[in-house]
């Protein structure tokens, strides 16, 4: 899977691609079916079912997924009539007691995790960076800058400390939260499966057993209560936010006439289709599209929630397919650039120093205000090195 107008899209892979996403709905069927027989409700041997679908299967399955409103009824059509000559007491079972969102909503949740993964990892190669520069940095003068305009003067420790900040939030964010399979049969009150399991408490554990089977937490279900994606689409775009402060600091430190920070080079990369002398900062533009482009996408997942209505969202919840898919995946590729930006970030100390020099004695000021007298250029660094070491201790010790 690739997307021509989003560079870097290649980065995720299969991720969140049709297929991933038709065999993570395989996956839940094959883990409901076992705990059927597991839970001795259905005399079957358990096929393995993924095989059944090819990849020359997933263009139709689309088309017809439009006649119901959801891609899984064509694939249990399917699914039913290729096991029907291998193993028809599992084709009578697949799906008994299932509603479609079950599912959709756990499919999803499957790809969700598999996004979240790849973005811890990504985090963690960015943590490593940034506490490597606001270590070796503690006493690079610059000068500080609010509202556009000088401020005073400051450690680019400290500024690397700040992005540093930023990144561990996301991680703790991401951290948090949670991945919950969802079953409730058809309208959330786990009716057809109580039924079959003889009990309200036989239906529970059945979907403990499937959860199990996935790896994913038991919980009720949650067909219209969407906290579990609102919360995840959440978490994706506090790390879009923090990526997205870090690259623009790198895009206004990369301006000429500033020169401060420099993206690490690389054959072919930052190059311009006119201009042969120029060296594109690319990998902060690309970020920061992504940080711009998240918070509305996770702002569409929480219009869907809000929009949930009766047992089953009509709409609200079909929205929430595509936008989850394109946050995760631009999450990803954005997480992944960000770790590259950081690790061949370059960092002009002599420019810092100059420029700091040049803003003088404008840039003392408050210096001066607070303390008459004191010689120009006197350091001035507050608690910069005790915020430093707290960043890095935190840094250090894992997500909270």
């Amino acid at each position: 899977m690739s997307d021509l107008l989003w560079p870097g899209d290649h980065r995720a892979g299969d991720l969140f691609s049709d297929a991933a996403v038709v065999a993570a709905m395989v996956r839940v069927e094959h883990a409901w079916l076992t705990a059927l027989a597991e839970h001795k409700i259905a005399d079957l041997t358990v096929p393995d079912l993924t095989g059944l679908v090819a990849p020359e299967d997933l263009p139709q399955l689309a088309i017809d997924g439009e006649s119901g409103g959801n891609p899984l009824i064509p694939l249990l059509k399917l699914l039913r009539a290729r096991l029907r000559g291998r193993n028809t007491a599992a084709a009578g079972w697949l799906h008994k007691g299932l509603t479609s969102q079950d599912v959709i909503d756990t499919a999803i949740v499957l790809c969700l995790r598999d996004a979240h993964d790849r973005i811890r990892a990504g985090l963690r190669s960015q943590v490593g960076s940034l506490s490597r520069l606001a270590d070796e940095h503690r006493e690079t003068r610059m000068a500080g800058r609010t509202l556009t305009q000088h401020a005073i003067p400051i450690m680019f420790g400290l500024k690397a400390a700040g992005w540093l900040t930023g990144v561990l939030d996301a991680r703790d964010q991401l951290a948090a939260v949670t991945f919950p399979i969802q079953v409730g049969g058809a309208a959330g009150s786990l009716a057809a499966p109580a039924a079959l399991a003889g009990g309200p408490g036989r239906a529970r554990e059945l979907v403990a057993t499937t959860a199990g089977q996935l790896g994913l937490p038991s919980r009720e279900p949650w067909h219209t209560s969407r906290a579990p994606v609102t919360r995840i689409a959440d978490a994706f775009v506090t790390c879009t936010d923090a990526w997205g402060r870090i690259a623009n600091d790198v895009l206004v430190g990369s301006r000429p006439e500033v020169h401060e920070l420099i993206e690490g080079a690389a054959e072919g990369k930052g190059g311009s289709s006119a201009m042969p002398n120029k060296q594109n900062p690319v990998h902060a533009v690309l970020i920061k599209r992504a940080a711009l482009a998240g918070p509305p996408l996770a702002a569409l997942v929480h219009a869907g929630a809000a929009a949930a209505v009766d047992e089953r969202p009509d709409g609200g919840w079909h929205v929430e397919w595509a936008t989850l898919r394109t946050l995760a995946r631009r999450t990803v590729v954005a997480g992944a650039q960000t770790a590259e930006l950081l690790a061949g970030l370059r960092v002009d100390t002599g420019k810092m120093l100059a420029t700091l020099h040049d803003a003088r004695p404008d840039i003392d000021a408050e210096q001066q205000s607070i303390t008459p007298g004191v010689a120009p250029g006197h350091p001035y660094p507050g608690a910069t090195e005790e915020i430093i070491d707290a960043v890095l201790a935190r840094a250090a010790a894992g997500p909270g």
